[in-house]
C-alpha cells in the first residue's frame, strides 16, 4: 500500500515514528457504529466489530459464522446483497436504510457497504464490509436537509471567479450543511505544510486564518489516505476504541484493511493532537487535484461530541468533489489567462530577437519585457559572449559568476527561492531566488530575486516536540501549545509559480531558434534542422508498409542525409533517401533545398528521371560546387510497379517473399551537381510479401573496404526486413567493426 516501512504492529506509536503507522490497517472502529466483514460466497460474516453484540445479539459467537440474513434479518440482508450486487462500484449507492431488529428492540439505521482493497492480484476474497450507524438526524438527501443546501453551495461556488471567494464560500456552506463551530480550508504548499486560506466559525472563537501549520502534522501515509477515501469523522476525540474481531481477516490471513471504512479507527496521536487543540470531534474533506491532495476543508468541534449523519457526510463529500473541479477549473482558467498575457510578452520578445541588426543580450534586455514574463527584481542575460542586464541585479563580478553557472545546466529550467541550497549555485549576497535556463552557444538567461526575510505565522511551535512521560517509558508527543508562533524565515525569495518556469521554457526554445538565425553554434542548429526536415509521419498506403530510420554518425558532426515519403495527386506514392556531401550548416542547408525541390517537382505527378534531371539544373544553379546522391522511387499501389532513377546513389535493395535478397543493377548516373540531363530508370513489380529497400552508403560501407564488398555482405545479412524492426536491420548491416563516419538512413517499402 505505501512505499515506506510501516511499524510491526503493537510498536508504541510516537511523533519518531508515526508516519510510519499503518493507519489503514487499525484492527479497530470507532464506537458510532458497527461493522461486519462478509464473505460473498454464501454471505457469511467472517469478522465483526467488538460492539456488534449490542445490536445484533448475545455473544459475538452468536455473529460469527451465521449467514448476513441471520445476522441482520432477511429485509436488511437483501438490502446490502442488493447494494453489493448493484454497481462495481457499490459505494456510490451509500447509504442504505435497514432496520435491525424487530418490536422495540428494532432500530433503523444507515447501511454503507465497501469492499476492501486487494492486498494482493492474488488476493483470495472477495469479502466486503458492512458498516452500520444510527440513522439520526435528518433524514440524508431529502429536499429540505441537503439538497437545497447543496444546490445552493454548488450555485455560489459556480458564481465565484477568483481562488479566494472558493475558499471562503466553501467554508461557509460547509459550516451551514455539518453545525461544526469551525470550517477551515486548508491549502498545501509544496512540501505539504498547510495554510488556513478561509475559515467560518462561531464569533466567540479566536480566528485561525493565515496560520500556517508543519507538514509534520499530516504524515505522508496519512495523505495517501486522504488521496483514497474522501471524507474522515472522529464524532469524539474521547472515544475507546472498539476492536475488530478476528483482528486478521481469515481468508487472506491478514489485518483487515479499512482504507474505505467510514468507522475506521485513526491514530491515538492525531486524537492527542486535538485534544490539546481544545478540539472534542473533528471532520476532514479532502480537496484534490489531478489526484493527489491539494488541500482539505478540516471541520472542529469544540461544544462536545458532534456526529452528522452519513447523508449529511455524504452531501459534503459531494461539496469537497464539487469543489475540487471548480478549483482546478479556476488555476485552469487563471493559467489561460496568465498564458495569453504572457503570449503577447513572449511574442515581442521574439521579435526583438529576431532584429539581426541588434546583438541578442541587448535586444532582450532594451525593454522590461524579460521582467514581464517573468517577474523578478532583475535579469541577466548572456549570449553570444555579451552580458547585459535589466532591472536590480548584482554588482558585476556576481553577475559572471551567476552566468557562468547558468550556462551550465543543460536542457531544462531551473526555478529556486533557495540558491544557496542549488548544488554548484554561487553564492551571491542579497540574492536567494532565481529561474534560469542555458542556451547552445554557451550563453545562459537568469532571473534573480532578492532574499526575503518572511514572517511565518504558525499555529504553535513546529518544532515543539514534547516527552510525555508514561507507564514503561516516555514517548515524543504533539506540542502542547498551538497559540501562535512567529518564524522569520532567511535565505529565501518569494517563491515562484510553476508558470514562471514555464514562460522561461517556451522563451528559451525561441530563443535557440533565434540562435540558429544568427548563425550561432553551427552544428547544433543543423541538428535542429535536420530534425524539422525529415517527416514527422510516412504515408500510410493500403496494403502497404512504409517505414524510415536515420542514425547519425556519432561523431558530432551534422551530415547531409535525408529521407521523404508522401502520396501524389494520382494516388502513387514517392520515396526518396538523399545524401549531400560535407557536414555541418552547410550541407544540412543543401539538403532542405534539395528535398523541397525533389517535393516540387513531383507535384505534377513527373517520372522518377524527369524529376532528378530537374533537380540537378537546379542544383548546378542555385548550390554550385555542391554533390549529393538521390534515389527516387514511384510506387503504383494497385499494381506493385515500382520505377525508380537514381543520381549517384545505391540502387535498391530487393528482397522477395521467399527470402532471397539482390541489389537492382546500377544504372550508372553521376551525382547531382554533375548530372546533365535525365538520368536512366527502370522498373520492377513488387508481388506480395516483398520488401524493398532504399539506404545510404554510411549503412554498409566500413573504413578500407570496397564498397561491392559492403553490398555483398548487405545481401547476406538482410533476412526478411519489416517495418518496426528497422533498429535490428540497422544493426545487422552496420554490424560489428570499425564502421562509417557517415550518417545512415534507410527506407523501407514492404507489400502485405
Amino acid at each position: 500500500m505505501t512505499e515506506y516501512t510501516l511499524v510491526p504492529p503493537g510498536e508504541p506509536i510516537d511523533l519518531d515514528n508515526c508516519a510510519r503507522e499503518p493507519i489503514h490497517i487499525p484492527g479497530s472502529v470507532q464506537p458510532r457504529g458497527y461493522l461486519l466483514v462478509v464473505r460473498e460466497a454464501g454471505a457469511v460474516v467472517l469478522q465483526c466489530s467488538a460492539n456488534a453484540t449490542a445490536l445484533l445479539g448475545p455473544g459475538v459467537d452468536g455473529v460469527l459464522g451465521r449467514s448476513l440474513p441471520e445476522v441482520l434479518g432477511e429485509p436488511a440482508a437483501r438490502v446490502v446483497l442488493e447494494q453489493v450486487a448493484a454497481l462495481a462500484d457499490h459505494r456510490t449507492r451509500n447509504p442504505g436504510l435497514v432496520q435491525v431488529g424487530a418490536g422495540d428492540r428494532a432500530v433503523v439505521m444507515d447501511v454503507v457497504v465497501h469492499r476492501p482493497p486487494p492486498a494482493t492480484a492474488a488476493d483470495p476474497g472477495p469479502v466486503f464490509v458492512v458498516e452500520l450507524e444510527p440513522a439520526d438526524g435528518p433524514r440524508p438527501l431529502t429536499y429540505g436537509s441537503t439538497y437545497e443546501l447543496v444546490r445552493d453551495a454548488i450555485a455560489d461556488l459556480n458564481r465565484t471567479g477568483t481562488l479566494d471567494g472558493l475558499y471562503d464560500q466553501a467554508a461557509r456552506h460547509v459550516r451551514r450543511l455539518t453545525g461544526f463551530d469551525r470550517v477551515m480550508v486548508y491549502r498545501f504548499d509544496a512540501e505539504y505544510n498547510g495554510e488556513v486560506v478561509a475559515e467560518a466559525r462561531r464569533d466567540d472563537l479566536e480566528p485561525f486564518l493565515g496560520l500556517h501549520y508543519p507538514a509534520s502534522d499530516i504524515p505522508p501515509q496519512a495523505r495517501a489516505m486522504y488521496e483514497k477515501s474522501w471524507i474522515r469523522l472522529i464524532s469524539d476525540v474521547d472515544y475507546a476504541p472498539v476492536p475488530v474481531v478476528p483482528t486478521d481477516e481469515p481468508l487472506s490471513g491478514r489485518p483487515l484493511d479499512l482504507t474505505y471504512a467510514t468507522l475506521r479507527s485513526v491514530s491515538p496521536i492525531h486524537c492527542e493532537y486535538l485534544r490539546t487543540m481544545g478540539v472534542r470531534a473533528s471532520m476532514s474533506i479532502s480537496l484534490l487535484r489531478d489526484g493527489r491532495l491539494w488541500g482539505m476543508v478540516a471541520c472542529h468541534h469544540y461544544a462536545g461530541p458532534h456526529a452528522p449523519s452519513y447523508g449529511v457526510r455524504a452531501a459534503s463529500e459531494f461539496l469537497g468533489v464539487a469543489l475540487s473541479a471548480r478549483l482546478v477549473a479556476q488555476v485552469e482558467q487563471d493559467l489561460l489567462a496568465e498564458s495569453r498575457r504572457a503570449s503577447g510578452v513572449l511574442a515581442r520578445l521574439v521579435a526583438a530577437s529576431r532584429d539581426e541588426d541588434v546583438r541578442l543580450a541587448q535586444a532582450l534586455t532594451r525593454t522590461g519585457d524579460l521582467l514581464d514574463l517573468v517577474p523578478a527584481d532583475g535579469v541577466v542575460v548572456c549570449a553570444g559572449g555579451d552580458l547585459a542586464t535589466r532591472g536590480r541585479v548584482p554588482d558585476e563580478a556576481s553577475c559572471h559568476r551567476l552566468a557562468s553557472w547558468g550556462s551550465a545546466l543543460g536542457d531544462g529550467v531551473v526555478a529556486t527561492d533557495r540558491l544557496a541550497e542549488e548544488p554548484g549555485a554561487p553564492q551571491v549576497p542579497g540574492v536567494a531566488g532565481v529561474v534560469a535556463f542555458a542556451l547552445p552557444d554557451g550563453g545562459t538567461v537568469v532571473w534573480v530575486r532578492d532574499e526575503v526575510v518572511r514572517t511565518v505565522d504558525w499555529g504553535g511551535d513546529p518544532h515543539g516536540k514534547v516527552e510525555v512521560r508514561e507507564e514503561g517509558g516516555v514517548r515524543l508527543g504533539p506540542r502542547t501549545s498551538f497559540a501562535l508562533w512567529r518564524e522569520h524565515v532567511r535565505g529565501r525569495s518569494q517563491p515562484w509559480d510553476d508558470r514562471h518556469a514555464g514562460n522561461a521554457a517556451d522563451l528559451r526554445s525561441h530563443l535557440v531558434e533565434a540562435l540558429f538565425r544568427r548563425g550561432q553554434v553551427e552544428v547544433g542548429a543543423a541538428r535542429a534542422l535536420q530534425r524539422t526536415l525529415l517527416p514527422p509521419t510516412l504515408p500510410a498506403v493500403p496494403g502497404w508498409a512504409v517505414d524510415a530510420r536515420y542514425e547519425p554518425a556519432g561523431t558530432g558532426q551534422v551530415g547531409g542525409d535525408w529521407y521523404d515519403g508522401l502520396v501524389l495527386a494520382d494516388g502513387r506514392l514517392a520515396l526518396a533517401v538523399g545524401d549531400v556531401t560535407g557536414h555541418g550548416l552547410p550541407a544540412a542547408a543543401a539538403m532542405g533545398q534539395l528535398r523541397n525541390a525533389v517535393r516540387a517537382y513531383l507535384l505534377d505527378s513527373a517520372p522518377p528521371a524527369v524529376v532528378l534531371g530537374r533537380v540537378g539544373r537546379l542544383a548546378r544553379w542555385i548550390l554550385p560546387g555542391q554533390m549529393a546522391t538521390l534515389a527516387l522511387a514511384v510506387l503504383d499501389p494497385a499494381t506493385g510497379v515500382v520505377e525508380h532513377a537514381s543520381a549517384g546513389h545505391l540502387p535498391p535493395l530487393v528482397v522477395r517473399a521467399d527470402g532471397t535478397a539482390a541489389w537492382r543493377r546500377p544504372l550508372g548516373s553521376p551525382l547531382v551537381g554533375l548530372l546533365e540531363g535525365d538520368p536512366r530508370s527502370e522498373t520492377l513489380v513488387l508481388e506480395p510479401g516483398d520488401a524493398l529497400l532504399l539506404l545510404t552508403d554510411g549503412l554498409i560501407e566500413r573504413r578500407g573496404e570496397s564498397l561491392r564488398v559492403a553490398m555483398e555482405r548487405a545481401v547476406e545479412r538482410v533476412g526478411r526486413p519489416c517495418a518496426g524492426g528497422l533498429a535490428d536491420l540497422a544493426l545487422r548491416l552496420r554490424g560489428p567493426g570499425p564502421g562509417s563516419d557517415d550518417d545512415a538512413t534507410l527506407l523501407l517499402l514492404t507489400r502485405a
